[in-house]
């Protein structure tokens, strides 16, 4: 059996016993030691080594810092910050005001800051967030 993943070709080598023809006879699943695992180095593993493609990658959609307005900046502190650290410093806010719900901890009690960012409403849903933050990216 050969499988590829684009760098190393890896194939395993199963040593067998003879097959008799007794209708009886069981196959059992071959033992470790019987495998030997053999690694080829292929024309990717070469271009992977070259200087270029060690270069990171700029970060994209989600994970790309972008400018937030003067409200979401009073949360999370910062002028530019990453949607998906955003959403963690917003839920680090809530946690530690301890603005949840008691009864259901799914719902958030807005404060002053938060009912700013969530659209003047003074109870959301935790579904909501990302999607009432989404204005607040500049």
């Amino acid at each position: 059996m050969a499988l590829s993943t684009g760098i190393f070709s890896t194939v395993l080598c199963v040593k067998t016993a003879p097959l008799r023809s007794s209708p009886f006879l069981r196959v059992s699943p071959p033992h470790p030691a019987n495998l030997r695992m053999v690694r080829a180095v292929t024309s990717a593993t070469a271009a992977s080594s070259e200087p270029s493609a060690t270069k990171t990658r700029e970060p994209r959609g989600i994970m790309k810092p972008r400018p937030v307005s003067p409200e979401m900046q009073d949360v999370v502190g910062e002028p530019v910050i990453p949607r998906t650290q955003a959403l963690k410093r917003i839920w680090a806010y809530i946690k530690e005001h301890d603005l949840q719900d008691p009864q259901d901890k799914k719902v958030i009690v807005c404060d002053e800051k938060l009912k700013k960012i969530f659209a003047g409403k003074d109870r959301v849903g935790f579904l909501e967030i990302a999607k009432l933050i989404g204005p607040h990216f500049l």
